[in-house]
Order: structure tokens, then C-alpha cells, then sequence
């Protein structure tokens, strides 16, 4: 017996066909969106969360530069004072950026990687070993690549300590140390009519921590040890677990001046409004 299907059930079944087959498709797209990883729907959030990671709230760069050519003879306590400072600012949880023999390049990179990373918690360290030269009431260090004929070269090669200093506050750091190792007679002097020895005064303004190897204008000389004075004394108070970080600088400004029978006073400067603390775990925040 043969049956016959109508125009009528020729359109039903073929439309149904059509809907059967879009509702299939349907079903596999939609399960393709749930394989997808949940962070590939979200790229901006993912990318938030990145650059929080990145932020960290203990900083350092240290700086030890030793060779520079136009001395009679290498400095040996920068390279060796930066690497103690390095370690025992690890120790005390600090993520600490540390170079030897910096070139100008060098430093300026070094000071953009440290700014990327500061976040509003952020207490940040800058430590520099080798020579310095104040230029016009500013203090620059010097790097080992730096060519220096006149005062004016000071500026164009040497890179300015409380230029450095601003651009952490202008990224928004919490508060600013700096213990700047640095006070020594510089190779150049005698290019130079007229000119000053020692670092000049530093600013410290704005919730910052400053902490020179001798009072401005002065000059210190290398002692016969590993590590320099200053550096020493440091060392011996900067795990103070009770103390904060004005307290430990202050402690090492005295153990150095009777250190060395008073020939050596470093200088202190803070507008520190708050109990920063160099030793790990212990910082605080109080109004001052």
C-alpha cells in the first residue's frame, strides 16, 4: 500500500528539521562558552589584580658603585657595604634591587623599575655607596661611567638624590628612607675653581628619612675595614626590633661619631609623621 504525504506535512517535517538542528547548534555553542576559562571573560579584572600583585610595600634599590675610572684606585667598601645592606634588608623583608658598578643607564632604570612598583603602603629605601658631589646646593650621585670636567658636567652625568627622592613621593609612596654613604673627596675636585667638598644638605620634607655619612660640607675618610663606618653601626641596629627607623639612624649618628673620636658625624634628617620601623613585622602607623 503506498501513502502519500501532503504538502501540508512536507512543511511540518522540514520545518521541524530546521528548529531540531538550530537548537543542537545552540546546545554546542553554549557548552564551548563553559569550557572557557573564567579569567578569559574577565581581561580587565585579570589585569587589575596583576598590577596590584606587582605593588609591594617594602622597597629598596642599593647602590654600591666602587670602579670609577678616574680615581687613583677603586673604592672596595661601596661593593661590600651594598651587598651587607642588601642582605639584611632581605632579612627584614624588603624586595631589594641591588647594583654594582652602576652606569647612569643603570641607575635610571633601576629608579623607573622602583617606581613602577610602589603602591600607597609602600615604605621605600634608596641606598647609595661610592662618590657624591653636591652642584649648585643639590647632592648627585655619581655614576662609574660619569665624565666630569666641570661643575656644570655634574649635573648633565650625576644623578640628583632628591630628584629620585620626589619621584617615589609622586607615585605615591607611604614614607621615604635614604642612607646615603657618599661623603668622600671626590676624584674631580681639583677641575673644579671654587668648589665645595662634601654633599649638601638633603631635603627631607614630606614624610622622609635621611641618614648622611657626615654633616654637610664635610668630608669622611675610608676606614681600613670591610664595610664603612657608617654602614657597620647600621648594621648593628637596623634589625632593632623595638626601635623605629629615626631611633636606629639616630643610634648609628652617635656609635659612628665615637667611632671615630668625633672626626665623622653623620647627619640625620626626618619629617617622619609616623613610627616606620626597618625591622620586619613591626611597622606601624601612628599619627606624629
Amino acid at each position: 500500500m503506498t501513502f502519500q504525504l501532503s504538502g501540508f506535512s512536507r512543511r511540518s517535517i522540514t520545518l521541524a528539521a530546521a528548529v531540531l538542528t538550530m537548537v543542537s547548534v545552540g546546545i554546542g555553542a553554549h557548552a564551548q562558552l563553559n569550557k572557557r576559562p573564567p579569567d578569559a571573560a574577565r581581561p580587565a579584572e585579570v589585569a587589575e589584580n596583576n598590577a596590584a600583585a606587582q605593588k609591594t610595600s617594602r622597597l629598596a634599590l642599593v647602590i654600591g658603585n666602587g670602579h670609577y675610572p678616574d680615581a687613583h684606585a677603586p673604592l672596595t667598601q661601596p661593593i661590600n657595604d651594598a651587598r651587607a645592606i642588601s642582605a639584611a634588608l632581605r632579612r627584614e623583608g624588603f624586595d631589594v634591587d641591588v647594583l654594582e658598578n652602576a652606569s647612569r643607564n643603570d641607575i635610571e632604570r633601576a629608579v623607573d623599575r622602583l617606581n613602577a612598583r610602589i603602591g600607597a603602603e609602600s615604605v621605600v629605601m634608596l641606598f647609595f655607596g661610592g662618590y657624591g658631589i653636591q652642584a649648585g646646593r643639590e647632592s648627585f650621585m655619581i655614576p662609574v661611567d660619569a665624565a666630569i670636567w666641570t661643575e656644570s658636567d655634574v649635573r648633565h652625568q650625576g644623578v640628583g638624590i632628591e630628584a629620585v627622592l620626589d619621584t617615589m613621593k609622586e607615585k605615591g609612596a607611604r614614607a621615604r628612607i635614604a642612607v646615603i654613604d657618599a661623603s668622600r673627596r671626590n676624584p674631580y675636585e681639583r677641575r673644579f675653581r671654587g668648589f665645595s667638598h662634601g654633599l649638601a644638605p638633603i631635603s627631607a620634607a614630606d614624610n622622609a628619612l635621611i641618614l648622611s655619612s657626615a654633616t654637610p660640607g664635610k668630608v669622611a675618610d675610608d676606614s681600613s675595614g670591610h664595610n664603612s663606618v657608617l654602614v657597620t653601626e647600621l648594621l648593628n641596629n637596623i634589625g632593632a626590633r623595638a626601635a623605629g627607623a629615626e631611633a636606629v639612624f639616630s643610634k648609628t649618628r652617635t656609635a659612628v661619631s665615637q667611632a671615630t673620636g668625633g672626626e665623622q658625624v653623620p647627619s640625620v634628617s626626618s619629617s617622619l609623621l609616623e613610627d616606620i620601623r626597618l625591622a620586619a613585622g613591626t611597622d606601624e602607623k601612628s599619627g606624629g
